[in-house]
């Protein structure tokens, strides 16, 4: 597929001192943010172009200081193309039922 979208949760478990760490790594890096977060593990949200880019960056969070383990939790793929399209919400839906 061309033009995709690649979005993921990514599941971070570090030590209390790896939570500044891995913050400043997700600030630094415009495909990863910052979606919860815990005393020892975090959740972040990874949005790609490919599922390379998903690859390198659980490589390099499971490399810095601090960080014991990346899992990938969730991951979904859209065209561009798709995603470009408006959504059905579910007021439409009814209505169009109607």
């Amino acid at each position: 597929m061309k033009d995709e979208q690649h979005i993921s949760s990514l599941v971070v478990l570090h030590r209390p001192d790896g939570a500044a760490i891995v913050r400043g790594f997700a600030a630094a890096h415009d495909a990863l943010t910052l979606a919860a977060e815990g005393d020892c593990r975090c959740v972040l949200l990874c949005e790609t172009a490919n599922q390379r880019a998903i690859v390198d960056h659980i490589d390099a969070l499971s490399l810095l200081p601090g960080v014991i383990n990346v899992s990938l939790v969730y991951h979904h793929v859209e065209s561009a193309d798709e995603l470009d399209q408006p959504a059905m919400t579910m007021a439409s839906h009814q209505g169009a039922d109607a």
